[in-house]
């Protein structure tokens, strides 16, 4: 029955939700090893225009049913919401029954895999925010694993000059002191969402912090491998891996520990 429902599955699909400025079409670019900007099509497979795609894109407006395609990689398909933490009581709503009726759904290629949801480092004095707990108390995706992305924790290099600064440390000492202390904020912030987050009725089920994701040439092995890892479906898990471009070596892996 599962080799024959995975025949059937031609695209992996994920869901990203976040904050607005949470980096997560410069995440999609780097997982689909792309600079362009996703072509976007409705729910109907119609490709919708570049004049209108730029404009939604400008204005940080993604319709939850578009389907965003990456030509680099068409293996993936991605939607996205606007901002979270602006969304009205109705955009939530909206949001949760796409996520019901994705989760659920009996089309195989309208089922959603994998939920990735960003929280900025930039915002690291709010990274629990109402809208975080809301989603995580109020939203059950079922099967469909979400995995919580701390985004540009690159961030916290000059909260960690600062802190250094403060602490009596000259400028030089500081810089020189920074990266270390970087992996120490981090570590503290993650450990805080963890705990935050698992208290929630429906916890993320994997963590991961995202660095440098603005060099083009960074890439998502950790992210590919930390999405894999949550799946149920070993045959979900192929699909995922075979559709990543980021590492052979991961194809590899995968394909001898199977």
């Amino acid at each position: 029955m599962a080799a024959e429902y995975m025949k059937n599955i031609k695209r992996f699909r994920i869901l990203v939700l976040g904050r607005a400025n949470a980096g997560k079409t410069t995440i999609l670019q780097r997982v689909c090893n792309s600079t362009d900007k996703p072509e976007i099509f409705d729910g109907n497979g119609n490709k919708i225009e570049d004049v209108v795609v730029q404009g939604t894109l400008t204005r940080g407006y993604h319709d939850i049913k578009h389907e965003l395609v990456f030509k680099s990689n068409p293996g993936f398909v991605f939607h996205d919401t606007c901002g979270f933490e602006a969304g009205s009581a109705q955009q939530f709503d909206q949001m949760k029954n796409f996520v019901v009726d994705h989760a659920a759904t009996t089309k195989v290629n309208e089922h959603i895999h994998a939920i990735w949801f960003c929280i900025p480092m930039t915002d690291s004095h709010r990274t629990v925010t109402a809208a975080e707990w809301k989603f995580f108390n109020e939203c059950h995706t079922g099967h469909v694993p979400v995995i919580v992305l701390l985004t540009k924790a690159d961030a916290l290099y000059l909260t960690a000059v600062r802190e250094l600064l403060d602490g009596g440390l000259t400028i030089a000492e500081a810089k020189e002191r920074a990266g270390g202390k970087q992996r120490e904020l981090l570590e503290k912030w993650l450990a805080h969402i963890k705990i935050k987050l698992n208290e929630s009725k429906f916890p993320p089920r994997g963590y991961v912090a995202l660095q440098k994701m603005h060099q083009e040439n960074t890439d998502c092995i950790v992210l590919m491998q930390s999405t894999a890892n949550v799946m149920n479906e070993e045959y979900l898990q192929k699909l995922l891996i075979s559709t990543q471009q980021s590492s052979v070596l991961l194809c590899i892996e995968y394909a001898v520990r199977k």
